[in-house]
This record gives structure tokens, sequence and C-alpha cells, in this order.
């Protein structure tokens, strides 16, 4: 059955048409852009969803889904790197070497919140990987593609769980809410170590967020209370590649999911360390304000950056900095030398640009990873300012534009 829906849906892809070359990208550099190896273009989330698992579990490849809100297609993509020429020589051999034939490259921003003048500039465009020619079309699919009523399950094949802890009961309390209990086993697929981390709970029905819940506890999901009960669990921990696993709330099944005696749901998610190409976010580095000092909650991650990079000796990384604008204004430095890292003491004041302030803050991390025994020529640093938003530096969700993001440019 999975055969035939597969090659239904190569069947209804469109043909490309495309521009000359000097048309690519001549309002935004590419060279400041971000690059996605996409494998396609879906106007149903649930035909993105059910294709970006085929690609996971048949083809061993990693996609992720992203809505093009210019174009309105979920996009789904295998690699999002700042190389160009990586992000271009890979959609070729996925042509070359797998069914995905009509793989192309988005060279721009699939995040919502970027805003500019006109669509085109703000959301980039997409280019066809053999002529590097600007595609006017993608291909996609012009129908529904039927549903079944299977479950939506994502890929988690791996070693076997950790033994469980003895004798601890799946506990939750009652706090009258409708929901039922789940524990949500994050662990490094390698090894089985435990991890340590979160998952979000989305409703995939309405788009909209349920909860984010503890990892390796029992906790209490909220029922989405949707048409079709579609839930999708998101483990995105700092460190290890985002994972996603939809299935039904009320009939959750998939490859080691299993209820306990208790009555709780136990989902696996075997995390897979970043590889080349790949970026994160580290959303829980906070600065002070106006400061390339952070906070002390930054601890924890900037430690998990370093363990990262201890545990394997070939990784080599780029850390960007970014701000919310690019006004000039104060800045608050450490001074040369200070190992004071997560404490506003001996600093000096200063006036700089917002791109000044982003390369002290990223080369405030490279510091502590030097302090802490890695060596500096594994590492490098890259300034941004405010030139790439997530959101409009005026919307609530401003301070999210305040952000560090390592890049893996070597894993091996």
């Amino acid at each position: 059955m999975k055969t035939l829906f597969f090659s239904a849906l190569a069947g209804v892809f469109s043909v490309l048409t495309v521009q000359p070359a000097y048309a690519i990208y001549r309002e935004q550099s590419l060279d400041d852009a971000q690059n996605y190896v996409v494998i396609g273009a879906f106007k149903y989330q649930r035909n993105a969803i059910r294709f970006s698992q085929h690609a996971n579990h048949d083809l061993s490849l990693h996609a992720t889904i992203q809505l093009n809100p210019v174009r309105k297609l979920y996009y789904v993509y295998v690699l999002r790197t700042t190389d160009r020429a990586a992000a271009i020589s890979e959609a070729r051999r996925l042509r070359a070497e797998s069914e995905l034939t009509d793989t192309w490259v988005f060279s721009g921003s699939l995040e919502q919140g970027t805003t500019a003048s006109s669509p085109e500039k703000s959301m980039g465009v997409d280019i066809n990987p053999d002529t590097q020619q600007k595609m006017e079309q993608v291909p996609k699919e012009k129908e529904p593609t039927p549903v079944t009523t299977e479950p939506v399950i994502a890929n988690v094949a791996g070693p076997p769980l950790p033994e469980p802890e003895p004798e601890k009961k799946s506990e939750v309390i009652d706090d009258g809410k409708p929901g039922k209990p789940f524990i949500f086993h994050l662990y490094r697929a390698t090894d089985n170590a435990k991890v340590e981390g979160a998952v979000k709970a989305i409703d995939l029905d309405r788009a909209r967020k349920i909860g984010e819940y503890k990892g390796n506890e029992v906790v209490k999901v909220g029922d989405p209370a949707s048409k079709t009960d579609s839930v999708g669990l998101v483990a995105e921990v700092f460190g290890y590649r985002k994972q996603q696993i939809n299935l039904y709330y009320n009939k959750p099944e998939g490859e080691g999911i299993e209820t306990n005696a208790d009555g709780a749901v136990e989902i696996p998610f075997g995390l897979v360390r970043l590889r080349k190409g790949d970026i994160s976010v580290m959303f829980n580095v906070l600065f002070y304000r106006d400061a390339a000092v952070m906070r002390p909650e930054s601890r924890y991650e900037v430690q998990s950056l370093r363990d990262m990079m201890k545990e394997n000796p070939k990784y080599k990384i780029r850390i960007h900095g970014h701000t919310n604008g690019n006004a000039t204004g104060k800045i608050i430095s450490m001074p040369e030398g200070s190992t004071e890292f997560f404490a506003l003491k001996g600093t000096k004041e200063g006036f700089g640009t917002a791109k000044a302030l982003s390369e002290e803050r990223a080369q405030a991390i490279k510091n502590f990873l030097i302090h802490d025994g890695i060596e500096p020529d594994r590492m490098e640093i890259k300034a941004w300012g405010g030139k790439r938003p997530l959101y409009d530096k005026m919307s609530n969700r401003a301070q999210e534009n305040v952000r560090v993001e390592i890049e893996i440019l070597e894993d091996k």
C-alpha cells in the first residue's frame, strides 16, 4: 500500500519552468541566505507528514516540515545550511542516487516571522540544482491524496530503551483537566544514555501548541479534542537533531510505543547528534541587557555544547550571534581574560553597533568553551547583528530574535 501511495504521489508532480540565473536573488545576497534541500511540497500537511515519514523510514533521511507562506505549501526538506554549494551538491546527489528525482534547493527564509517589503525578498527563491536557475513553479501535489485510517507515526527505530527504574509508579496529579499520562523517554540512540530535555505537544489539526512536557517522567498531556485527534510530539533538545512523532491521541500506536500497567503511554525518542550542515538554536542561552555576558540560567546549555564537542573531537562549529534590530548603543563587555561568564562582575561599558554586540556574545561562548578545554581552531564565529530576524522587531516575539545558533561545519 505504501509503495502505491508514493508512486501515485510522484506521478502528479508538475513540470518545472525556469528563469535566467541572473534573476536569482536580485535583492538578497545568497551569502546571507539559508539553503534548504527540499524533496517535496504539499498543500495538505497530513500528506507532508506521511511523505517525511517515508523519507525517514525508507530512505534513511532526516526530513523536516516547514510551511512556505508565500506558496502556501508545506516544504519537506532534508538539509538546512548556509553553504549554498553544499546544498546544491546534496540536491544533485539525491536526484541521481534516489527516487527523489525532483529535489531542489530553496534559498532564503522559511521562518514565518520574517518581514520585508516584498514576499520574494523576504522568503527567497526555489532553485533547480542542475541548471542553478530560478524555478517559477515547484513540484507539488495537484489533488488531495486519500487519507487512510491508519495512525500517522514517525520512525523511532533504534536500540531498545534502557531498563526502567524498578518500583516507580506512573502517578500523575489529578488536576481535574482532561488528559492522559505519558512518559517521553529521551535517550541517546548510540548508547541509550538518558538525555535531559522536554517534548512539545502540537495539535496538528489547529496548528497550536498543547503544552511542553519534561522528558523521562510521567506527565499529563491535554486532550486536543480535535476532529482527527492528531498530535505531533516534538523533541528538540540542544545538541541533537529534532525528532517528531505524529500519532492519534486516543489511539497512540507505533514502533516502540506501549501503554504500561499504570495506564501511561510510553514513547521512545532515540536522539541523534547533530551532523554536518545542521544548525541548532541555543534557546536557553540568554544574555543580560546590552551585555555580552550570559545569564546564570544559560550555564546548562553551554555546558551541553561543551560536552558535545568533547564527545566528538571531530566536531568543528560556527557560532552565529544575532540581535533584535540594528541600532547602535551601549555595550557591556567582559574584560579580557575574565572567566566571569555568567555574572556582571568587573565589566566595562562601551558603545557600538548591534553587529559588534552579536560578535561579542558569540565570542563569549567561544571563550567559555576554550576555558573548558575545547581547542580554539575547532570554532569560528559569525556576527549578524539584526540582519536576520525571525520576527518583526516590534512584535511580541521580538525577543526571540536575540539568539545564538550553532552550525556544524565538520562532524567526522
